[in-house]
């Protein structure tokens, strides 16, 4: 099977008729803990995963866009020297929107390119098809008009566009990843500051993810009105984010506003814990001490099921599964949006096989749906191929 480069290359030629002069290729990511954090301003820990967008393109000698989507057999066209509209199509809005918030940044750019793309991120996942998909495009524009943008600054601009052209509310995780994950680590990012710490992957683990073929759209109204309810919950605390209350203040007004807005309280409750177990975890981590990051995990995930109510009956049955399968030694927890989606496990390489075998004995027999399995590794973020 080609890889996502290759498929590229290859379908860039067949579709344009002439080779791809560069590509740029930006993973996926998968989030180890600290889930609806990040539009807190919170902490979380993903890291950059082995599957991605791959993008082929050449300059132009114009200022026109042409752009084929692979995966769907799909074509756009636009003008960089004019207003770029938002389409009925979702998926061109992922790239126009990027296009546009670029030349907002960089005014002079208006560079036309051909363009193929492609990518191995299952779609409505959890795993973060779309940030790939922004971070590769948002790439590609800072090499077509050598841009002086930084990754970082990428980064945010794939959060504007999803913000308001997409029209998704998300945080900044997914992008950063996408633009700065590191080979064979773990990235704690702090969304306020920006700052990443990088943690190396436990030495004997390998990362699993299991796809419960769900699928979920965020663009609908639950993921909306979870942050809402934060900000609710933020405002009544007197704070800019739930980022800025410990869980001292939390337990003293926690009654309050329970009585108050008790949707708030349960939302406020996970996301406060939860920035809590993303500092626990990345100290289990240095230390070694691999039964806390699974009891850390495992909070989390009952911390999305309960108090941010995100979790679907299949994706409690994975945790469940995969949780027996591991033992002490590592853990599993729902990652991603929520409402369908993936787990991610961190499992001893010698359990691998225990976790796919138990779930493939079970999961479909209990779901009437067939799972699917990843083993990932950690990988860089976007870049130049």
């Amino acid at each position: 099977m080609m890889t996502p480069i290759e498929l590229s290359q290859a379908k860039f030629e067949e579709h344009f008729g002439y080779k791809a002069e560069k590509i740029v290729f930006a993973p996926g990511r998968v989030n180890i803990i600290g889930e609806h954090t990040d539009y807190n301003d919170g902490f979380v820990m993903p890291c950059a995963i082995n599957y991605g967008m791959a993008v082929s393109f050449t300059k132009r000698d114009d200022s026109i866009f042409r752009v084929y989507a692979i995966d769907i057999d799909k074509t756009d066209a636009f003008d960089l020297t004019k207003p770029i509209p938002q389409s009925e199509d979702k998926w061109k809005n992922y790239v126009r929107g990027v296009v546009k918030y670029i030349q907002e940044r960089c005014p002079s750019f208006i560079q036309g390119a051909d363009i193929a793309m492609t990518s191995d991120v299952p779609m409505s996942s959890g795993l973060s098809s779309s940030a790939a998909l922004e971070i590769s495009i948002g790439k590609t524009c800072q090499v077509l008009g050598n841009l002086e943008i930084s990754l970082t600054e990428i980064a945010l601009i794939g959060q504007k566009a999803e913000n308001k052209f997409v029209g998704a509310n998300c945080g900044n995780m997914d992008q950063l990843t996408s633009a700065l994950g590191q080979k064979d680590h773990l990235v704690m990012i702090d969304c306020r500051s920006l700052d990443i710490t990088p943690t190396p992957v436990p030495q004997g683990y390998s990362i699993a993810i299991i796809n419960s073929n769900v699928k979920h759209d965020l663009v609908t109204g639950e993921y909306n009105s979870r942050r809402q309810e934060c900000e609710t919950a933020a405002q009544f605390f007197g704070v800019k984010a739930l980022r800025d209350v410990s869980l001292e203040q939390f337990a003293e007004r926690a009654e309050e506003l329970k009585a108050l807005n008790e949707l708030a309280y349960k939302r406020a409750k996970h996301v406060i814990t939860e920035n809590n177990r993303v500092l626990d975890a990345v100290k289990a981590l240095k230390a070694n001490d691999m039964q806390t990051l699974g009891r850390l995990m495992a909070e989390s995930h009952d911390s999305m099921r309960d108090d941010f109510e995100i979790t679907i009956p299949e994706i409690d049955y994975l945790v469940e599964l995969a949780q027996v399968a591991i033992g002490k030694n590592g853990g599993a927890r729902m990652t991603g949006g929520g409402f369908g989606g993936c787990i991610v496990c961190l499992v001893p390489n010698e359990k691998v096989e225990d976790v796919r075998k138990l779930i493939a004995e079970n999961y479909e027999k209990q779901t009437g749906i067939k799972e699917t399995f990843y083993v990932c590794t950690a990988c860089d973020g976007a870049r130049l191929i």
